[in-house]
């Protein structure tokens, strides 16, 4: 697969260290070629199957998020192009065959967690709910289009639109709607499994959209993920987009528009929350009946993710506040040591930071010093194997989690993009906040 591509990849990554030097350059070309070289098989369908790293199924997060370098070039190589609407083809298959489900086989071989107690089938990896497992193939399938102008990777995105809607609308009051259980026979952590019988947390109706697990696959603790909301309320308008100049669905286009003035409303109304030292902020979770969390976690979609995703501008005062607290000892997640420091996660363990989180913290920084020290922090941690990792220990790079993780060298790629002067964001910031609301 990267054979194909080669002369793209020497492009941007010659342009990369002209700008901004060889030891960047030579990292950058390393992480850049990887994903295109490890990680993507074509199909004789027209579609293709992409792994993240050492685990052999395709989640729809995953998948999405390991090409954003690339979606920048795709109008300039034809051949990029068709490789992103294959991987786009596979994941509106895969959610039109589950909608509930996060990860899935190449082939219906019953591989991946068929123990677990949810309606699983041959196909699926993993059928742990998230909302963001919707959000990114209609971002990729929309930014596709939206830079080459193409339309044959469409096909079936109505009735992919149509199931996520259904989906998001059905979890908006998931206690009287929703006939989606989960449990795991004996997991190694607390968070692999739901609480009250497969249910999840209780919650109550607030407009917003139910979510079983957080974009770490770790279980949520309030049932209603905030930034999983803000990420579906861009995505939905992304559908009314796409529903109106492509698929000439007006119907379509209109339902989308409501559901997403229904979730942003939601966010505003009840994911605010008064934090005692950085004052109204948003939370990571709520549950409607009073509990929230003001954490964040590496995986994205993150609260310090959401001008990246398109929700919110980078300097919007709540996103500012609410980047203030979870970049501080008073998220959990956060941590500081003699090599950095930055945002993990519950799902490793220890004091590690995610490489992820770094790049996001880049891309989302309006401080070009912040900046640097941020690129400085990922070239120097790489423990010598001139890739990401998944974490690595704020005190001891070499101690890593995952030597292979393709995500985590995209987003350092994006990063290193934007540093360059070469990225192109991929939807407009403040789409979601264009009509005001809770600043």
């Amino acid at each position: 697969m990267a054979q194909q591509h080669d002369d793209l990849i020497n492009t941007v990554a010659t342009q990369v260290t002209d700008r901004l030097g060889p030891s960047v350059g030579e990292l950058f070309a390393n992480c850049f070629a990887n994903t295109l070289a490890t990680t993507i098989t074509t199909e004789p369908d027209g579609t293709a199957f992409m792994v993240t790293g050492d685990i052999p199924a395709m989640w729809l997060r995953d998948s999405s998020a390991q090409l954003t370098p690339y979606l920048h070039f795709v109008a300039d190589d034809e051949a990029l192009a068709d490789t992103v609407a294959a991987v786009s083809r596979r994941q509106q298959a895969s959610v039109l065959a589950d909608p509930y489900a996060n990860a899935f086989n190449r082939t219906a071989d019953g591989a991946g967690h068929q123990d677990d107690r949810t309606a699983m089938t041959p196909g699926v990896w993993e059928r742990k709910y998230e909302i963001d497992s919707l959000c990114y193939p209609i971002q990729l399938a929309h930014t596709l289009w939206a830079r080459t102008g193409r339309t044959d990777h469409l096909e079936r995105f109505g009735a992919v639109a149509d199931a996520a809607i259904r989906v998001w609308t059905t979890e908006q009051d998931h206690e009287a709607r929703s006939a989606y259980r989960f449990e795991r026979p004996d997991p190694l952590l607390p968070s692999d499994t739901l609480v009250r019988a497969g249910r999840g947390p209780l919650t109550v109706p607030t407009g917003l959209t139910w979510s079983a697990f957080r974009p770490s696959d770790d279980a949520t603790v309030f049932g209603y993920n905030v930034p999983g909301n803000a990420f579906a309320v861009v995505a939905l308008r992304l559908v009314a987009e796409l529903a109106t100049a492509v698929l000439d669905d007006q119907h379509l286009a209109d339902r989308a528009e409501r559901l997403a003035v229904e979730l942003d409303r939601g966010i505003r109304e009840h994911g605010v929350v008064d934090h005692p030292e950085h004052g109204r902020v948003l939370a990571y979770e709520v549950d409607g009946l009073g509990g929230s969390l003001v954490v964040d976690d590496a995986n994205v979609p993150s609260l310090l993710s959401l001008p990246l995703l398109g929700w919110c501008a980078a300097d919007d005062p709540l996103y500012l506040r609410t980047r203030s607290a979870v970049l501080s000892p008073t998220n959990p997640s956060w941590f500081t040591g003699s090599a950095g420091s930055g945002i993990g996660s519950p799902h490793t363990p220890g004091r590690n930071v995610w490489p992820i989180a770094l790049a996001v913290q880049g891309l989302t920084a309006t401080s070009e010093d912040e900046r640097q020290e941020l690129l400085r922090q990922l070239c120097a941690t790489h423990a010598g194997t001139n890739l990401m990792h998944e974490s690595f220990d704020v005190d001891d790079p070499s101690a890593y989690t995952r030597p292979w993780f393709s995500w985590a060298n995209a987003m350092f790629c994006e990063f290193v993009l934007d540093l360059a002067g070469m990225r192109r964001p991929a939807v407009a910031a403040a789409t979601a906040a264009a009509d005001g609301g809770v600043r």
